[in-house]
């Protein structure tokens, strides 16, 4: 295990019992844990993005917000849903966020998960083409966004511009050297692994992933971990890749700990995440530190991982968070090879 880092989906709610009751308390407490996590020495700070939701949605003020806070940690999304996102202008906003940040961030982008609302990206403007589904559109904006971000012209230029132009054809500005390789897919099948390889992107898997073999969660995760690597090497890429996975892991060492998340056995949990698909949700962790560090070595997928991201509960707020990663770092992620 090389890094670990943090992702929190940013859930606000005005209930007396949140520390987090609107929008301004998620992204400005955000910033302030990852400045947290930063000193705790964490490697990682990321931010899932959900649409029509009391969570985070606009990823790119707060990246960069908060690597104006911090100077070594990276920032990353958990994921970016493509469906939604014009991807040049992403890529103009992605490479704003990623030279103030001085070449951290780590953008995790996918088709996205079940919504809100019906078809939100319509709201957004976006509709797939006749005979293809969202998914595709997800997939062809992706395509379009690593294309953009390699950084080479292909606007015409104005023959009369207001201002002087470099020669040839124009390419989308600020342009982040080096981003390209940073973009990370949220994949939620072994097919979906494979494509991400092929394309030279690191692969993020989630908390849950669609049921393909009935085995634990974290056999099948293993699996599509090593079919990932597989596509990659078959790709011929130069560089190696990274794999993330995510958790619900707390270390109970104090009263705190036992009260929010002792004596919860928990297990892997298989249902239906849309009308048609069956999934399989992984199970959290909740142990004093020595049993803990033996369930998680048990954890085939973490094992294959070179990126470990804690689910957090935000809503507890920024000490209690900071703690419930400091604990891990400093009870359990020495156990697990982590530096």
């Amino acid at each position: 295990m090389k890094k670990i880092g943090f992702l929190s989906f940013g859930h606000w709610s005005p209930s007396p019992h949140s520390q987090t009751r609107s929008a301004a308390d998620a992204l400005l407490q955000s910033i302030d844990l990852a400045v947290a996590a930063e000193e705790l020495g964490a490697d990682g700070a990321y931010f899932r993005v959900h649409h029509f939701a009391r969570q985070l949605a606009s990823p790119f003020p707060l990246l960069a917000a908060a690597a104006a806070k911090t100077s070594r940690i990276e920032l990353g999304t958990a994921v970016i849903d493509m469906r939604y996102e014009n991807p040049l202008y992403m890529a103009e906003d992605a490479g704003s966020a990623d030279l103030i940040a001085g070449g951290r961030l780590q953008l995790g982008i996918s088709r996205g998960s079940p919504e809100q609302v019906i078809d939100g990206w319509r709201h957004f403007g976006y509709a797939p083409p006749e005979g293809q589904s969202d998914a595709d559109m997800a997939r062809r904006h992706t395509e379009v966004f690593l294309d953009v971000l390699r950084g080479q012209g292909f606007a015409q230029p104005n023959p009369r511009p207001m201002f002087a132009n470099p020669p040839g054809l124009l390419r989308v500005e600020p342009h982040s050297e080096g981003l390209r390789e940073r973009i990370w897919w949220g994949a939620a099948t072994d097919a979906t692994a494979q494509w991400a390889a092929k394309l030279g992107m690191n692969l993020q898997s989630s908390t849950l992933k669609f049921d393909e073999t009935g085995e634990p969660f974290h056999i099948q995760q293993a699996k599509q971990i090593r079919a990932y690597r597989a596509a990659w090497k078959e790709a011929g890429h130069k560089r190696e890749p990274r794999v993330s996975v995510s958790r619900s892991i707390f270390a109970l060492i104090d009263d705190r700990d036992r009260a929010y998340f002792g004596g919860r056995p928990d297990e892997d949990k298989f249902g239906f995440i849309e009308a048609d698909t069956r999934a399989v949700f992984g199970r959290s962790y909740a142990a004093e530190p020595d049993q803990l560090i033996e369930e998680l070595k048990g954890d085939e997928a973490i094992a294959e991982a070179d990126t470990l991201l804690l689910t957090v509960p935000n809503q507890l707020g920024v000490e209690y968070n900071a703690h419930v990663i400091e604990a891990i770092l400093k009870h359990v992620a020495p156990a697990l090879g982590w530096r």
